[in-house]
């Protein structure tokens, strides 16, 4: 099986702006708040759907039923695909919020996950900042405190961010995306979302828009430390002089994926090794080689690679660099990255 691409599920937002297109080629139609363009999507009522190849057409849900030793290789068994990758662009802040780990949303909505997420920079403005964690010592009383207050600011970790930057955000970390920020995210397949703050405004319809604050006092995790940018690890690096290089780069691995970045503008590989993985091109251009086929890559491109699609090679065009996402190995268990580094507080 070689590799599959999706039609991109666009979703709008008021925080959003037209970067998706501009910037990743996305398909905007009028309107200047796309917010969202989910990449790889296995959800009950929103489905990444095949462009291209024997597939054309079919949902990844319908993947997953018909082939799925295939597609997941040491993952098989699994009744859907249990990430959902995407593309966001703030041009306005996000609402402050918090999402709630596997059991709490169980509780809250059966049969949903929780959520933890990580983020990668792609581009940003001068001075943008993320929001992600409390600042030390403030605990919930001193929270609910300054929720009364309206001075929850206050009390949130804030951070500068730069292109590059990975985050990982673990489900009861009260966090915020900050403006001027387009972003590829990696999280558990739910969208559970409990809102503690939207910062004032209004909706479409002139109201505030709903918020969450007793769900939200529940899933915050009090006493976890604050979040900084994650010091990525090297883990293969070739140089054949002359500016020749490539690096692969481990950023984050938890209990629900992991995170490897590739760069180069020499050729360079993907070790399969029997399991799904979805490739996202963060920048730059060049070819991908996988399971006898060739598609062209640019920034914005995502596929899905098959666990037992053979000989993946990324060609470069100059600069490119691949966001590689897969499931936690079975053969081979990998510990958190849990290294808070590069400390940019703003």
């Amino acid at each position: 099986m070689g590799p599959i691409q999706f039609h991109p599920l666009m979703k709008r937002a008021r925080w959003g702006g037209t970067r998706l297109g501009s910037s990743l080629g996305k398909p905007l139609g009028p309107g200047t708040d796309y917010a969202e363009s989910w990449e790889c999507c296995d959800r009950s009522a929103e489905q990444s759907v095949i462009t291209g190849g024997p597939f054309d057409g079919l949902q990844l849900s319908e993947l997953v039923r018909t082939r799925n030793a295939e597609l997941l290789g040491q993952h098989a068994g699994l009744t859907r695909f249990p990430l959902l990758v995407k593309f966001l662009d703030a041009s306005d802040r996000l609402s402050l919020q918090v999402h709630p780990n596997d059991a709490q949303a169980e509780a809250f909505q059966p049969g949903e996950l929780g959520k933890t997420e990580a983020w990668v920079i792609v581009d940003c403005a001068p001075d943008s900042k993320v929001y992600a964690g409390l600042k030390p010592h403030v605990d919930r009383a001193t929270f609910e405190r300054h929720i009364a207050n309206g001075t929850v600011d206050d009390c949130l970790h804030c951070i500068t961010v730069a292109p590059g930057d990975c985050y990982q955000i673990p489900a009861g970390t009260l966090h915020a995306i900050g403006e001027g920020i387009l972003l590829a995210e990696v999280q558990q397949s739910s969208d559970l979302t409990f809102r503690v703050s939207d910062w004032g405004r209004v909706g479409t319809d002139g109201r505030p828009r709903q918020l969450h604050l007793s769900e939200s006092l529940e899933c915050i995790a009090f006493g976890a430390p604050p979040i900084w940018p994650i010091r990525p690890r090297t883990l293969v690096s070739l140089n054949e002089g002359g500016g020749r290089k490539s690096e692969t780069q481990l950023l984050t691995a938890c209990d629900y994926f992991v995170m490897e970045r590739h760069r180069g503008n020499i050729p360079f590989g993907m070790q399969v090794r029997n399991c799904c993985h979805v490739a996202t091109v963060l920048t730059g251009a060049g070819a991908l080689h996988a399971g006898g086929e060739t598609l062209s890559l640019r920034a914005g491109t995502s596929c899905l690679i098959p666990a037992t699609c053979e000989n993946v090679t990324f060609v470069p065009d100059g600069e490119l660099v691949v966001l590689d996402t897969y499931l936690p190995l079975k053969s081979n268990a990998m510990t958190s990255t849990d290294e808070r580094s590069t400390r940019r507080a703003a």
